[in-house]
């Protein structure tokens, strides 16, 4: 069948399993947590995004339980008809007074918030101006959009951003959009100077901090409140998968914004609700965020030092002050095959390839817990050093 024919794109796929290099879809038989077991080893846990460590705290399990004895499994509907709960407006408005909004709204996915929050506010005039290095929620969000035009300036360069701006007519609606802790590298937008270049141009600025939150700002409230910034970003979002140990996402915003994405965002109007359960969690691991700083503290502080035990160790870490670490592995073919070393030694992390990176910059993404311990990082180093001199 015709439909096939792209299916070549493909094939360096086969290719990897073939070579036993594959990566991908490795099945934890336990809890998300700073250990896990992976094919029935014990393996230090170095790629995931439960920075706080909610998704195995004994409150956030047992909110979701008694969610699910008051509430049911699920909503069967969505938000604008029978879908939601009063454990949703309760959750959004804690989410609105945490980041200092008006309102929030809460959408299945994180993806789906993206895609919901930039197609209703990016009108047929609108210009997107984007970071090179968005999540791909937000690329994507762009293309599925009617904006007039979407331009991608280069990576944290802020005369290009001024460049891209210029661009677009005096009059013309601009929305400006970046990643407030990026993904890949873990550097932190230049907040200071895109708030500037927003209030010249006259644009509505949102940043997604999917990963932000939790790891900056008081109490973890994100990007924004990290450079005192808040009333000046438009639109907050974060994902619950993260920090928040849960599913789904929000946006925070003024009531103006709110109002307008809630009656234009299809993927909100016409999806499901998020279920009890995740609800429940996220709020709960909210509510325990607040209350105790030292998580965040925490996890910044066990990120440096495996940063330091790494840097000593001789590996070329991507340098940053967030809880991402990267190391450079350059090509393709010796990332994965570092990557399978790491997982026979017990230590799991993400290999990052193309179309991610350049062919030439491949990395090993590595992310802390808060409860991650420095023992276990000595033992992470360790393994590092032994593999990374293996394929000097």
């Amino acid at each position: 069948m015709a439909i096939y024919d792209g299916f070549h794109e493909t094939e360096y796929v086969r290719d990897m399993i073939r070579e036993e290099i594959y990566p991908y879809f490795n099945a934890l038989s336990t809890a998300q947590d700073t250990e896990v077991t992976i094919d029935g080893k014990r393996t230090i846990m170095l790629g995931s995004n439960n920075y706080m460590g909610m998704t195995n705290d004994a409150r956030t399990i047992q909110a979701a339980k008694d969610a699910l004895d008051k509430f049911g499994t699920g909503c069967s509907g969505s938000r604008f008809l029978n879908g939601t709960l009063t454990l949703h407006e309760e959750l959004e408005s804690e989410l609105a007074e945490f980041f200092g909004k008006e309102q929030a709204i809460t959408f299945s996915t994180g993806f789906q918030t993206n895609l919901g929050i930039v197609s209703a506010l990016a009108g047929r005039n609108t210009y997107i101006i984007g970071d090179a290095e968005n999540h791909a929620s937000l690329v994507d969000a762009a293309r599925l959009s009617f904006a007039k035009r979407v331009y991608k300036y280069r990576h944290a360069d802020m005369d290009d951003l001024r460049e891209k701006l210029e661009f677009a007519p005096e009059d013309a609606p601009k929305l400006i959009i970046t990643d407030g802790v990026f993904s890949m590298g873990g550097d932190i937008a230049k907040l200071p100077e895109i708030v500037e270049l927003k209030k010249k141009h006259n644009a509505l600025l949102m940043v997604d901090d999917a990963h932000g939150v939790g790891m900056l700002g008081h109490c973890g409230r994100g990007t924004a409140d990290h450079f005192g910034l808040t009333d000046e970003v438009d639109v907050i979002m974060t994902t619950f998968s993260k920090s928040l140990g849960s599913l789904g996402g929000c946006m925070a915003a003024s009531e103006k914004i709110t109002f307008h994405v809630k009656h234009k965002a299809r993927p909100f109007i016409f999806s499901a609700s998020i279920p009890p359960a995740n609800a429940a969690a996220a709020l709960c691991a909210l509510r325990i965020m607040k209350q105790e700083p030292e998580r965040r503290e925490a996890l910044i502080s066990i990120a440096k030092y495996l940063r330091d035990g790494l840097r000593e160790a001789g590996l070329p870490i991507v340098e940053a002050e967030t809880a991402i670490i990267p190391i450079y592995t350059y090509s393709a073919e010796r990332t994965l095959h570092i990557a399978k070393r790491l997982l026979e030694e017990g230590v799991y992390v993400n290999p990052v390839l193309p179309p991610a990176v350049d062919a030439d910059m491949c990395m090993l993404r590595t992310s802390l817990t808060a409860t991650h311990t420095k023992e276990q990082m000595d033992r992470a180093i360790a393994v590092f050093k032994k593999v990374f001199d293996e394929f000097k």
